[in-house]
């Protein structure tokens, strides 16, 4: 596994060295030139009451120690103190919320059995001892004994790095930012099917650059199911769980025409757009048909730097979608969605945008209407320019995997010969599948909360 015409080394020395926020390509490609942060750190030193607040990273190889427990009884809360001298601090009513015993906590399926109905919330602690180094025993007022693994605590501390850790480490929201110049990290797609480690970087790839290439699949149909599987199951969608793309006539999608097909993501007209799609190259075109992509937040973030009024409007706008017709069975579906949704922090975190099935009806006041033309024109512009669009062209056995919800991608015209036309096959997968596989892969490959 490596990026395409470079040492597959220099893919895990990026993946490490990614940093807070976003790291930019050709930072990479470039030394020289500085890194690209989008979100500012928010860990500070020193100590708020008596938590080391740069304290507590997720712990790694041998599990931490315990010096000394002390509760907090006017504070509602328990002061753990490693063995490194960092501190700690839990509230009691989250301790008892979730206390690890069979009675509070289904075992079979690590779900909590205990009801917030049940639950004391001002609760304080009887008794915290220190059982041995690596645990933590609990007293309530009422009796009831819990007890917790240092690990356990640890990963669950309340310090504002520890809990971006924690969230990195569950979803791996990092991405690396990149444009024309690009190196696609490339898989054997047999490889991934039977190695877990190869899976691994391919997942990882796909969810840090937001693309990735796997070669060699069987120029048959049904490989971008067996690629499912590998993962969990497919998204079905109006389309059906796979499709073809072929030049169709009276086609009820400009995908199956053989002309130019502009930069879009897929299905903006849900709600909740499928948030991964694999297209497997079955026959190339004699000529033409080279593929597109784009990286939707990179240019979104060159947007809000360069234009902040237009990011505002394509974030702040609730924008039409529709998609009638019928195939797999008649359809007739509408949506309002931000062609940049921005998270509760302000960070991009998917494109919507189809210029074929953005709806003539527009939910927009009058006098808002032009400000909207000129901010779309003013992102697509960005889209086109030669620095941010990478273009390729898939070879039979070819399967390109991408994130629907970051990449914009579209295709040159082409012709086929009679006889051996173009054919691609595609499918869905929604990002809750591919992280969950994600997940089970690392802990497979590196161990349990092993940093991606």
């Amino acid at each position: 596994m490596a990026l395409l015409g470079r040492p597959g080394s220099m893919w895990v020395g990026l993946l490490g060295r990614l940093s807070r926020g976003r790291l930019c390509w050709n930072s990479v490609r470039a030394p020289q030139r500085p890194w690209t942060h989008t979100r500012p750190c928010l860990a500070q030193s020193g100590c708020r009451g008596h938590q080391t607040l740069m304290a507590a990273p997720l712990p790694q190889g041998a599990g931490p120690s315990i010096r000394q427990v002390q509760a907090m009884h006017a504070e509602r809360l328990v002061q753990v103190e490693w063995e490194d001298g960092s501190r700690s601090l839990y509230p009691s009513v989250w301790l008892r919320d979730n206390c690890q015993c069979p009675a509070c906590t289904l075992q079979s399926a690590q779900a909590r059995s205990l009801l917030v109905s049940q639950l004391d919330i001002d609760t304080t602690v009887d008794r915290v001892t220190v059982m041995e180094p690596t645990k933590v025993s609990i007293v309530w007022p009422d009796q009831h004994t819990s007890e917790f693994d240092a690990d356990w605590l640890k990963r669950r501390c309340f310090s504002p790095e520890a809990r971006r850790a924690q969230q990195e480490e569950l979803f791996l929201n990092k991405y690396v930012c990149w444009g024309s110049d690009l190196q696609i990290h490339t898989a054997s797609f047999e490889e991934v099917l039977q190695d877990d480690r190869a899976a691994l970087d391919w997942l990882l790839a796909l969810r840090r650059v937001g693309i990735a290439f796997l070669k060699g699949a069987p120029q048959s149909l049904g490989q971008v199911t067996r690629l499912s599987q590998r993962i969990g199951y497919l998204r079905m969608t109006f389309y059906g769980h796979t499709w073809n793309v072929q030049e169709k006539l009276a086609a009820n999608n400009v995908a199956y025409t053989s002309g130019d097909l502009s930069l879009h993501t897929d299905y903006p007209a849900l709600h909740h757009p499928p948030g991964v799609q694999f297209l497997h190259c079955i026959t190339q075109a004699h000529q033409g048909g080279e593929s597109e992509v784009v990286d939707g937040f990179h240019v979104a973030n060159q947007l809000r730097r360069e234009n902040p009024e237009a990011f505002r409007v394509l974030s702040s706008l609730l924008v039409n979608f529709t998609d009638t017709g019928a195939d797999y069975c008649d359809f007739h579906v509408q949506s309002r969605n931000h062609i940049i949704d921005v998270d509760h922090e302000g960070q991009v975190v998917r494109i919507n945008y189809n210029n074929a099935t953005r709806d003539s009806i527009m939910d927009v006041p009058l006098e808002q209407v032009q400000h909207f033309y000129s901010s779309l024109k003013a992102y697509i512009h960005l889209m086109y320019q030669p620095a941010n669009i990478l273009t390729y062209k898939m070879e039979p056995g070819d399967v390109v995997t991408f994130d629907n919800w970051r990449l914009l991608h579209g295709r040159r015209s082409y012709a086929s010969r009679p006889g051996n036309l173009r054919h691609l096959e595609g499918a869905y997968l929604d990002w809750d599948e591919v992280m969950s596989r994600l997940r089970i892969l690392r802990k497979a490959v590196h161990g349990e909360g092993s940093p991606a």
